[in-house]
């Protein structure tokens, strides 16, 4: 596949020769890089069931002999959800469950895509700053790829996270500190040793393994997109690779348009929509990020511009949710789709209940981009205690009527 590489604040182009991650005059923040290909592709046969991601192989950054995760990334479900649509005053709700990748979260894509450029490459350790999901993803994927990763997530990751990076043998280097600081981190060491480098918006080939859900979906859908898309926005790569997928499918011809993004933010960690909200998408309104959303709980956005720019030429726009929403919306999610999501996954739940009036007759679909045992200590106070009875009928009897069971 022949591409360039095109500096989002600059607009310079860049042969993939020239740079490895950012922009060199506009440096990591403002300097990330959007792919661009010479020619896309306009063939409508996908085999998903065999190839996941990989069956959108020629509209990614990878040489025809490329290699891949040994492990099926991708070919996730979408569910329509009639009754729940219905109720919510909507044509149509689609939900697609990112949850049901090898290490449960959409990251998977993205690490996937890092593994295949680092291959290319010969380079054999691969590093990333995360809340968690990332770490995991590559922790897991380079395991079962014969490679190694070093990950640096603040002490504060939950641990069912900082666990599924030790037993998948990462090296984890837990920072007393903030995600940021550990992103900051990261990038230091990882320059100095010359390992290949995943993390989110500074290596621009990562948002083309994301964008693979835009375009599983729109394939799943049979090229049928709905009106708006809905995505929980943290570093900002994932809402932008979103849009890219859906551009990306016009551009060839196979979708006639893309949808409306809508990115979801928790109210603790909204900087991606204050910036956007300002209108001047080069200063980035930082924060210090927190919310139960560990996911996304991001103070200092990597990809802020081209998350704004994309979001905006989607005609879209930003909203926030606060960590009780986020809470009940991981519930009544759950308990109306039968699909338990991560904090992060359900924000874009809570989102669409939160504006729901003004989608009201549009199509919508949603992107769960985590499963809910990654965190299940942010749910608990949303949910009731279990009845504890002594083996005896009577007693649990009485229990299924306090219950309202019977």
């Amino acid at each position: 596949m022949n591409y360039k590489l095109r500096c989002m604040h600059c607009g310079k182009i860049y042969s993939p020769d020239e740079v490895k991650y950012t922009c060199p005059v506009c440096g990591n923040r403002l300097g990330t890089l959007e792919v661009l290909y010479d020619e896309l592709p306009n063939e409508k046969k996908f085999d998903l069931e065999h190839k996941g991601m990989w069956a959108f192989s020629k509209f990614l950054p990878v040489k025809a002999d490329h290699f891949e995760v040994p492990l099926l990334v991708g070919n996730t479900p979408v569910y329509e959800k009639v009754e729940l649509a219905h109720e919510l005053g909507l044509s149509n709700l689609y939900v697609k469950d990112d949850g049901r990748n090898p290490t449960a979260s959409y990251k998977d894509r993205a690490s996937a895509l890092a593994i295949a450029k680092a291959k290319e490459l010969g380079i054999s350790t691969i590093y990333c700053a995360s809340t968690g999901n990332a770490a995991s993803s590559l922790s897991g994927l380079t395991a079962a790829s014969k490679m190694k990763s070093v990950i640096f997530v603040p002490k504060s990751a939950p641990a069912a996270k900082i666990t599924q990076l030790l037993v998948y043998g990462a090296t984890v280097i837990a920072v007393d500190g903030s995600y940021d600081e550990a992103f900051d981190l990261s990038m230091e060491v990882g320059e100095e040793f010359g390992w290949y480098c995943r993390n989110s918006a500074v290596n621009p080939y990562l948002l083309e393994g994301k964008k693979t859900g835009a375009m599983e979906a729109a394939f799943q859908l049979n090229w049928k997109v709905p009106d708006v898309a809905m995505v929980s926005v943290g570093d900002g790569t994932v809402v932008s690779s979103i849009y890219k997928g859906f551009r990306d499918l016009k551009e060839s011809g196979l979708i006639g348009k893309i949808p409306t993004i809508i990115g979801v933010q928790a109210e603790g960690a909204n900087a991606v929509m204050k910036t956007f909200e300002s209108g001047i998408f080069d200063e980035p309104n930082d924060m210090e990020a927190h919310s139960i959303a560990d996911s996304i709980a991001v103070g200092k956005p990597r990809d802020v511009l081209k998350a704004c720019k994309y979001v905006k030429a989607s005609g879209g726009k930003f909203i926030s949710v606060s960590d009780d929403e986020i809470g009940h919306a991981i519930v009544e999610l759950a308990r109306k789709t039968g699909i338990f999501a991560e904090p992060a996954g359900a924000t874009t739940y809570a989102g669409l209940k939160k504006i729901k009036d003004e989608l009201k007759g549009k199509s919508v679909i949603l992107f769960i981009t985590g499963n809910g045992l990654k965190d299940i200590n942010s749910v608990k106070e949303f949910v009731a205690q279990p009845y504890v009875v002594r083996p005896n009928l009577k007693e649990t009897k009485e229990a299924l009527r306090d219950a309202g069971a019977i």
